[in-house]
């Protein structure tokens, strides 16, 4: 004899009751209610199709205009990865990094630490270098900058 547990197959899965609606046939005949207007009332501008007219008061300032501007944009911004010794510490660890080579810009997207749209480099002093190793960023904390000179690193701010 079977368990009375709803089994669970493909081909009784279905939408709970009320999840997908009719799309609203409009336009067809005085008799469906919808004709005519489509239920957009008479003439005007909201009876005309692309109306916009969000944020409208009806002649009364707007509160977007009422309200005090704050703050500004600084065209001028860089976009900067975050390069603590940690990730550092795992290049050297992973053995990315060959002999000759500095981790730079390039080397971060090339390893795919950061992605292409990331215009700097900074380096930030969160944990500390195990070992020395040639570093080429956009800016530096002076913490991390004497934290990689004391382990014998080299850095090069471009």
């Amino acid at each position: 004899m079977k368990d009375n547990k709803m089994t669970f197959q493909l081909n009784t899965i279905k939408d709970n009751e009320g999840a997908r609606r009719p799309r609203k046939v409009v336009g067809r005949g005085i008799g469906s209610g919808l004709g005519k207007t489509s239920g957009r009332g008479g003439k005007g501008q909201t009876a005309r199709s692309g109306v916009s007219i969000n944020g409208f008061e009806g002649g009364q300032t707007p509160l977007y205009r009422r309200l005090p501007k704050r703050g500004f944009v600084n065209v001028h911004r860089m976009t900067m990865y975050e390069l603590d010794f940690h990730k550092v510490n795992r290049i050297l660890e992973s053995g990315a990094l060959k002999a000759d080579q500095q981790i730079d810009r390039d080397f971060l997207i090339q390893q795919r630490y950061m992605p292409k749209h990331i215009e700097g480099v900074s380096l930030i002093a969160n944990g500390s270098p195990k070992t020395a190793v040639k570093i080429a960023v956009t800016r530096s904390s002076k913490k991390a900058q004497s934290l990689l000179e004391k382990v014998g690193g080299s850095l090069i701010i471009e």
